[in-house]
């Protein structure tokens, strides 16, 4: 399985989420917008993931979003703004020494996209992907004021012990996506149980790639 971690305008789990991450000798992958890279505050974040040989891909460079909600197949961006976009995340990760052969694969924002988005990120000689339904830690970002739809850490954590369990082939070749950050209104940070998840899934017997091992084995 492959532990991939966006990151985009909040950044306050990063410190912590790589520490617990070298406590365990595990290598993830980190997908990033522009504006985190961008981010001087950032940029020790960044040199951490690259020396500790995490991969580092791509978010987009806005966070943008690609296509309506409630009708996916109705596109919200022109090719021209897609393209520019994602040049430019490109250009900033550059600065990082990162070559855009070797980070491939694209994360797309708000990880909501149709056929033509994939098309297009297909020009780029990109691979998009997406990280695998089934759990809740991709709800690591809702706060209690977001009424049903918010969901507490614990629940979260529940929920991926629940799905290994009831699932025949567990959670072999998933790709688990946590947020890097929630921001100021979710008090209940989901990264501080990472351990205890780590400790679960290890008990397990899982192994955890890079999302390009993963993909490519």
């Amino acid at each position: 399985m492959s532990l991939i971690f966006s990151g985009d305008e909040f950044n306050e789990g990063t410190d912590t989420i790589l520490k617990i991450l070298n406590q365990y000798q595990i290598k993830a992958s980190f997908f990033l917008t522009g504006r985190f890279y961008a981010n001087s505050e950032n940029y020790p974040f960044i040199k951490n993931m690259i020396n500790a040989g995490h991969y580092l891909g791509a978010h987009s460079d806005q966070h943008l979003l690609y296509c309506d909600w409630n009708k996916r197949d109705s596109l919200l961006i022109t090719k021209a703004q897609f393209d520019t976009d994602l040049n430019e995340v490109y250009k900033k990760m550059s600065s990082f020494g990162i070559r855009k052969e070797n980070a491939s694969y694209f994360l797309p924002p708000y990880e909501w996209y149709n056929k033509e988005i994939n098309v297009w990120t297909s020009n780029h000689a990109l691979q998009l992907i997406n990280f695998t339904p089934g759990t809740l830690t991709t709800a690591d970002y809702t706060f209690p004021e977001m009424g049903k739809r918010y969901r507490p850490s614990d629940k979260i954590l529940a929920s991926v012990v629940s799905y290994y369990k009831q699932q025949i082939n567990g959670l072999n070749g998933f790709i688990m996506l946590i947020h890097l950050g929630a921001g100021p209104q979710r008090k209940d940070k989901f990264y501080h149980k990472l351990p205890v998840l780590l400790d679960s899934l290890l008990t397990e017997g899982y192994q955890f790639k890079k999302i390009n091992e993963l993909l490519e084995q």
